[in-house]
């Protein structure tokens, strides 16, 4: 098993910038691929961002692509979201998810966190 904590959520102002942090612990003898999700008040669950195990591939939603950037610390089992020029189209809560590769990450997860929350003021 593997947990997931996030924290760095917060209110910010549009134009704004935050950074997430997913810590991860349990089955960490081995790096998984991580990824960022996001849901707001009635609506579904979008994907966000993801990355592979040693942090050589990365992919985005359109929405935030060249906004946000999805990082990674093996020696610290945490993974990072920083997210640039925020919009109050971002307010959600955030969460941060795990698997084996970026595929399944991107799909159906093996582990989730419980996510943090991020407001966006006009």
């Amino acid at each position: 098993q593997v947990q997931l904590v996030e924290s760095g959520g917060g209110s910010v102002q549009a134009g704004d910038s935050l950074r997430l942090s997913c810590a991860a612990s349990g089955r960490t003898n081995r790096p998984y691929a991580m990824g960022w999700f996001r849901q707001d008040v009635g609506k579904e669950r979008e994907f966000v961002a993801t990355i592979s195990s040693h942090g050589s591939i990365t992919s985005y939603a359109d929405s935030v692509k060249d906004r946000f950037t999805i990082s990674r610390n093996n020696a610290e089992n945490t993974g990072y979201l920083q997210m640039n020029s925020l919009k109050p189209e971002d307010t959600g809560v955030y969460i941060c998810a795990a698997g084996v590769n970026t595929a399944e990450v991107a799909s159906a997860p093996a582990y989730w966190g419980r996510g943090t929350q991020v407001t966006v003021s006009s």
